[in-house]
């Protein structure tokens, strides 16, 4: 895309402070969707070692919309299964890739080696990250926010130096990590809480023991006191991490014979050898996140907004959601195609979801670390008879994040709640994912609804309308009334879902579902209209009798009607 200087009085569209994974996936999405952008970071070199280093099932399905998976998983490992041992006794594994997503194996890789990947995508994309600029300040209006970049020393990244640059656009967005300057001048900043008496040690290293060495399981071992993980890193290397009570540990950076030696004996495994070590260190906890995600024209997205626990390897992942659910937002309002309400949802959403994941990882905490001699007998004695029990320790049985949802967002309009005649018990509502289903296509050849829902038609921000007949061969005059109701905006692409009704070349794109696996997984069993957003999130659900329902939540949430 064309990256050039903005002649309408805007330098450019969006300016994004901070290149972490979070900022950069920021600006590939804000590219996808072809909006000009310019991405500032004050570091002059990204950081070495892994960190962050996994892509659960959800987040990969964003990132798959907005066409940067692929190249992540290039350089990623794929586990299959999690092992689990509670004070030595295995537990049934987790066979993590066995969920309802294209992207079932979880990816393994290093924070490294995923900026590395994001910033060659964006360099491809015909833009470039910003190296040695700092915000030092910014004032919004009505109309526009106002950033003023210093440039860093060549030598010290916290040492400015040089005349200062100002620059206009029309919305601002904080990537700046949970000590990050944006949300402080926001007014959104919150305390945080310390979690007392542990300690994380860590290294990543080349192991050998007497397991598997084939980079496709995850190991989870609970011990008295603590909790220990080993898992992959790119380029044939393992994490091995110790969160455990901080009693007679030191407080510093451990050495390769005590993380050996500690490893040896919570893994059982006296053969266990650590060798070429690229990163120790340690660290302590603290938690929160922020009331809001955004105020006027400024957004947070990532750790600028809250600080994650590393339970479960949530943090970056649902940082993920953040870039990916402002870009589409965001494209729509510089498209002329939102009303108000559209960019005032997504602090409210993903507000809500950083709080939430919040209190989930402290309950993954205090099943790891603080279990007491109480609660660890309880889980002793309930690993003998529930087979999930290692996934439920974590805090969630949904580790891939494929749960997330937005129940109270201002997008949803649920017209089928309580509807026990037209959906199931299990049936997706309003703000849920939209779950993908076989279905066939008008040539014959067999397909899934995901391959028609992110950017239908080549529409980056589009919408997708489902409209189910339920298996009523006469439904079909409704679904057609239902599409000429949207017809006045553009980017909402009508697809009708048939498990009886016959199509003619003037619908819209028809999808069978003679053996009812799409009617089944939107829990449908009469004619029924289903909206999905651009994220694959569903805000709109209407029977398919009542198109004027369905015009009236498009005003509302468009704007009128394009012409």
């Amino acid at each position: 895309m064309n990256m050039a200087p903005k002649s309408d009085g805007f330098d450019t569209d969006v300016i994004i402070i901070g290149a972490g994974p979070i900022g950069l996936t920021t600006a590939c999405a804000l590219a996808h969707h072809g909006i000009e952008f310019r991405i500032f970071e004050q570091r002059r070199h990204p950081k070495p070692h892994s960190r962050a280093n996994n892509l659960w099932a959800r987040p990969q399905e964003l990132l798959a919309s907005i066409g940067i998976r692929d190249a992540l998983a290039e350089k990623s490992y794929r586990i299959t299964q999690v092992n689990t041992l509670l004070n030595g006794r295995p537990v049934n594994p987790v066979v993590i890739a066995d969920v309802p997503s294209p992207y079932g194996p979880v990816l393994y890789s290093g924070q490294d080696v995923i900026e590395t990947t994001l910033s060659e995508q964006i360099e491809t994309a015909g833009g470039q990250v910003e190296r040695g600029r700092k915000v030092v300040a910014f004032e919004q209006n009505a109309e526009a926010v106002l950033v003023t970049i210093a440039t860093v020393s060549e030598d010290d990244d916290n040492h400015m130096e040089g005349a200062t640059e100002r620059l206009r656009c029309r919305y601002l967005i904080g990537a700046d990590g949970h000590s990050g300057f944006v949300r402080k001048e926001l007014g959104l900043d919150f305390e945080l809480e310390k979690l007392p008496h542990v300690i994380n040690r860590q290294l990543d290293a080349k192991l050998t023991w007497r397991r598997s060495t084939d980079f496709d399981h995850l190991w989870f071992f609970y011990y008295k006191h603590g909790f220990c993980g080993v898992l992959p890193v790119w380029e044939g290397y393992h994490r091995l991490f110790f969160l455990s009570d901080d009693t007679d540990i030191p407080d510093r950076d451990p050495t390769l014979e005590e993380m050996q030696a500690i490893a040896r004996k919570v893994t059982g495994d006296a053969s266990l050898t650590l060798t070429d070590p690229i990163w120790l260190t340690h660290s302590r906890f603290q938690h929160g996140a922020a009331e809001d995600y955004s105020k006027g024209r400024v957004f947070l997205v990532g750790d600028a907004g809250h600080e994650s626990l590393p339970a479960g390897g949530q943090g970056m992942n649902s940082g993920l959601h953040d870039a990916v659910g402002l870009a589409w937002r965001l494209a729509m309002a510089l498209n002329g195609a939102a009303a108000p309400i559209l960019l005032d949802s997504y602090g409210a959403e993903r507000g809500g979801e950083h709080r939430r994941l919040d209190d989930q990882q402290v309950r993954g905490f205090e099943n790891s670390v603080y279990r007491g001699a109480v609660k660890d007998a309880a889980f002793d004695l309930a690993a003998r008879f529930l087979p999930d029990i290692g996934a439920l320790i974590q805090g969630t049985a949904d580790l891939q994040q494929l749960s997330v949802a937005y129940p109270k967002s201002p997008l949803n309009e649920d017209h089928l709640t309580g509807l026990a005649d037209f959906v199931g018990q299990s049936a997706p509502k309003a703000g849920d994912r939209a779950p993908d289903a076989k279905v066939i296509a008008l040539d014959g050849t067999s397909t899934t609804l995901f391959q028609y829902l992110y950017n239908p038609d080549g529409k980056s921000w589009g919408w997708t309308l489902l409209a189910f007949d339920g298996r009523d061969v006469n439904a079909i005059t409704l679904l057609r009334a239902a599409c000429g109701a949207v017809r006045g905006w553009q980017f909402v692409r009508p697809r009708l879902v048939l498990g009886a009704a016959m199509p003619t070349t003037n619908d819209a794109v028809a999808l069978s579902d003679l053996d009812n696996e799409a009617h089944a997984a939107y829990g449908l069993s009469s004619a029924a209209l289903v909206l999905v957003r651009p994220d694959g999130h569903i805000a709109y659900r209407g029977t398919a009798d009542r198109p004027d329902k369905l015009r009236a939540y498009c005003e509302k949430i468009f704007g009128a009607v394009a012409v």
